[in-house]
Order: structure tokens, then sequence, then C-alpha cells
């Protein structure tokens, strides 16, 4: 059985309180895009459950991975046999694109078809929850407003079919620790979903990334992609979660495309919305 565990955006991220234990409350509004990863699970050959990563190169130790932590956790809660699992890495991490936590989702949903678990959604949102924050949203995986830490979620409505993206993942990896580190946090004036009910040529001025602040002064050169990528006919441009992807919306294919010509020199991805 193969799949294709997509990445994606934040539309605006806020974040508006630290917690007492350390943790911050944040609103964003994840949404799910077209860059994909292949993830391959096969009965075993052997006695062993293994994962084989080929493609983007996954700095972290095979048990350490995410779709292994997945597997063994459903593993252990359902008496599974061993598998063979082939992830194929096309999502860059350290991008703010969630790749690693949809690769853990897809695996779960994968494993609730082959062996016939008859999970639902909630359910495998639930365990979910215990690999990562953002990963439930990757198990419904459609556009959801995110509030507590990241780990609550609810529909929201938007509809970005027919834009255009532009994707741009410069040789920069934000560690997300240190993102949350810089920022201010501050309760947010208008919400998410009500700037998002607004005409886009609005939501450059009222949709914000709290990261980009203390991001961009640390990485400028994230900041001029950006505004290139402005200058250069977009709608709409932010950094995706805490980095450090930057995106930007296009009314036209030809004017992604066009803008894409200014990025030349980095990792960057045309993707139909």
């Amino acid at each position: 059985m193969i799949t294709f565990p997509n990445a994606k955006i934040n539309l605006g991220l806020n974040i508006v309180n630290r917690r007492p234990d350390g943790y911050h409350d944040i609103e964003t509004v994840f949404y799910p895009i077209q860059l994909t990863d292949s993830l391959e699970i096969v009965p075993a050959r052997g006695t062993e459950s293994t994962l084989t990563c080929h493609g983007r190169t996954v700095d972290c130790p095979t048990e350490k991975n995410l779709v292994m932590k997945a597997f063994r956790m459903m593993e252990k809660e359902f008496s599974l046999p061993p598998v063979e699992m082939h992830l194929l890495k096309h999502i860059p991490d350290g991008a703010g694109l969630g790749g690693g936590s949809s690769d853990a989702s897809f695996c779960m949903k994968m494993l609730n078809d082959m062996f016939e678990l008859h999970l639902s959604d909630q359910k495998l949102a639930e365990m979910a929850a215990k690999i990562g924050a953002d990963c439930p949203f990757f198990i419904y995986n459609k556009p959801m407003m995110a509030t507590g830490i990241g780990d609550i979620f609810s529909p929201v409505e938007v509809d970005l079919k027919g834009w255009y993206m532009l994707l741009v993942k410069p040789d920069v990896s934000v560690p997300t620790k240190a993102a949350y580190a810089q920022v201010t946090p501050a309760p947010s004036v208008k919400t998410i979903p009500e700037i998002l009910a607004t005409d886009m040529q609005q939501w450059q001025a009222d949709l914000v990334n709290d990261f980009e602040k203390s991001v961009f002064a640390q990485y400028p050169s994230l900041a001029t992609i950006k505004q290139t990528i402005i200058d250069s006919g977009a709608t709409y441009s932010a950094m995706s979660g805490s980095g450090s992807s930057i995106f930007a919306l296009f009314r036209s294919a030809e004017l992604a495309e066009a803008a894409a010509e200014t990025q030349k020199e980095h990792s960057h991805h045309v993707i139909p919305m």
C-alpha cells in the first residue's frame, strides 16, 4: 500500500499567550497543499519492522523518526505484525510545512486501512496527538483553525482553489524552540477567520505571522525573499510556521512562474491550489 503525505502552510499565526507549562497558546489556520512525500507500507519479509528513508536527508535515528514512532504506538496498541516502510522525502524539514507530522499521520491512516482496525478519524486524531501537536490536522487534512498549543482544531471557511502558490525554501533552518524564545506574546486584535473572510488584497496588512519579526531579524535573507516575491506581483506572502519557507499566492500560473525566476538560487515550487 502506498500513499502521499502532503505538506501544509499556516495562514496567519498569532502567539497569544505564554502558558505556565512553558508552551504557548497560538491561533493559526492550517491549510493543506499538494507538495508530497511518498510512503509505502508492505508486510515484512522477516520478523522485524523496518523504515527505509530516501530522498531528502532526515537527520534523526530511525526509531526517532515520527513514522516509526507512529507505527510503534499502533503496534503496541493493536499487536500489529511486522511491516516494511519506505519513505521518500520530498517535503523539506525545518521549513514550517509539517512534513514529519504528515508522514506520521498518513502512516497511521494506512495501518488503519491495512489491518482493518476500523478506527474513526476522531480516534486516530486522539492517538496522533501523542506523536505531535499538529499531527491530528493531517488526519482530517482539510483547512482547520488551530488553537491551544496548536492541538485544538475546528473547521474554518477558506478556499484557495484557483490560486497559484510559489513556495520558496532557502538553505536556512529555524529551530522551533529558538523561534518561540524570541517572540513576545500578545492577544490578537482581529481573529484569523475574520481576516480570511475579507478580500485577499487586505490580507497583507492584517494576516500576520508573529514569528516573522524575530526570525527575519535573525535571518534577513528571509525578509528579502518575501519582499522580492511581493514586488513580483504576489497578492499575499508570508512565512509558514516558524520558518524557514516563504509562500506567496498569485492570481495566475504565469505570475507565479515569473516570480519563481527571481528565486532560482533557492529550492522552490509552483503549486496549483
